[in-house]
């Protein structure tokens, strides 16, 4: 494949689609902050229920932004991994 026909190929989002994007990592850092909030200050929470959270922020987070499993893994999983060692003293 020449060059030029690599450059016919790659798509430039338009700015609306930038400006969703934009909103909806915004959105997904919201709902991280609280969620680390909750686990953070709530001292009834359980493991358990952390753990619930976690795996539900996550699901939601993959909802948004389709097959970026790497990058959630990148981001937020060590923050909430050192949260769960930090609020439950957990290894």
């Amino acid at each position: 494949m020449e060059l030029n026909e690599m450059k016919a190929e790659v798509r430039v989002p338009s700015a609306e689609e930038r400006a969703e994007e934009q909103r909806l990592i915004r959105r997904m850092q919201v709902m991280m902050n609280m969620v680390m909030a909750t686990i953070a200050q709530d001292p009834s929470l359980t493991v358990d229920e952390a753990s619930q959270m976690i795996a539900d922020s996550r699901k939601a987070a993959l909802a948004m932004f389709p097959d970026k499993e790497l990058a959630y893994d990148l981001i937020w999983k060590p923050r909430f991994q050192r949260l769960m060692r930090e609020r439950f003293r957990i290894m």
